[in-house]
């Protein structure tokens, strides 16, 4: 389909109408023995506080659940959100997960902080944490070489050793703290993307971590027999974000046929045209032509596939659809 070497999965375990958050969390583990079976390279798993209608919020822990349900595909963060955390938790959190699966995990690490003020006290930090990332992240990969200085005689056990794969949320800055640092960089598809991936590319340093620049490309991309059936897919999440922006809440997932046949006010259909911009749907030749065209602008290594809709039958075939098209 494309030149990229992989394509995997981001999900943030949403919660549908009529369910609970432990029936999301459950159904993340269930999806991502379905992703190994149907061959895609990782399971990525998100962190979100204080979200009802998003049950994804401790990272690590899920992740630990999924690794220990599928036995190949590689399984992280997509991230842990390293300013909500002490590097040394984090450290120690992904060195027993390298343990127990050797080989399979992936730390991905971003720089976002809490959404409101009582979420960032709550957690106990603040706006201004994330403009601390870089040396977070320099002291949180110390810990695994045994080189971290910040605070001497201090080592994460089990991490020091090991060497879960790094990689960086390039949100903002992240793509030249990703340069910097050696280490791959995620980024999602838009406007900024391949300036940003240019740059990341021109200043990459080559470490212990990475030899050489690595970009995975994050992009929504739905599948079906039709153009109209995959972007039906696309709405009732596109909808929640809706919800979010007017009525301060991101709300569980609802039908997508209830969604199409409403009338929105002015100000929710312009929300929801920017919901919707830059996703990519349609059917297998559509999605294939359009995934190509993302590669080549952003030059992409890997695509990594957050889609979720309300009806779990039809995500999953959307899934399958997409994974038929994977060169070899």
């Amino acid at each position: 389909m494309t030149a990229v070497t992989a394509y995997s999965i981001l999900d943030r375990s949403l919660v549908r109408r009529g369910s609970t958050p432990a029936a999301a969390l459950r159904d993340t583990v269930e999806f991502a023995r379905r992703a190994e079976e149907l061959g895609y390279h990782r399971f990525w798993v998100s962190e979100h506080h204080s979200v009802p209608g998003v049950a994804g919020s401790a990272p690590t822990v899920l992740a630990a659940a999924v690794a220990a349900a599928t036995s190949r595909i590689r399984v992280g963060t997509g991230g842990v959100m390293l300013p909500n955390h002490r590097p040394l938790v984090v450290a120690e959190q992904f060195g027993v997960l390298e343990s127990l699966h050797p080989g399979r995990v992936d730390m991905g690490l971003g720089r976002s902080v809490g959404f409101t003020g009582g979420i960032r006290g709550a957690l106990g930090h603040g706006k201004d944490d994330a403009d601390r990332f870089g040396d977070q992240l320099a002291e949180l990969l110390g810990y695994f070489t045994g080189t971290q200085a910040v605070h001497p005689g201090v080592h994460a056990v089990p991490a020091e050793g090991h060497r879960p794969q790094a990689f960086v949320l390039a949100m903002g800055a992240g793509a030249d703290i990703a340069a910097e640092h050696g280490l791959p960089m995620v980024i999602g598809s838009g406007a900024r993307m391949a300036g940003s991936v240019a740059r990341y590319r021109a200043g990459f340093r080559p470490s212990a971590w990475a030899a050489r620049p690595y970009v995975v490309v994050a992009a929504d991309v739905a599948v079906a027999a039709s153009a109209r059936e995959a972007a039906l897919l696309q709405l009732p999440e596109a909808w929640a974000t809706v919800r979010s922006r007017t009525g301060g809440a991101f709300p569980p997932l609802e039908p997508a046929a209830e969604i199409a046949a409403r009338e929105p006010s002015a100000r929710e259909r312009a929300y929801l045209d920017e919901a919707l911009k830059g996703k990519i749907h349609g059917t297998e030749r559509e999605v294939a032509v359009a995934l190509g065209s993302l590669v080549a602008a952003g030059g992409a290594d890997e695509v990594l596939i957050t889609m979720n809709t309300y009806d779990l039958d039809r995500r999953l075939d959307s899934y399958r659809r997409l994974a038929a098209l994977f060169p070899g």
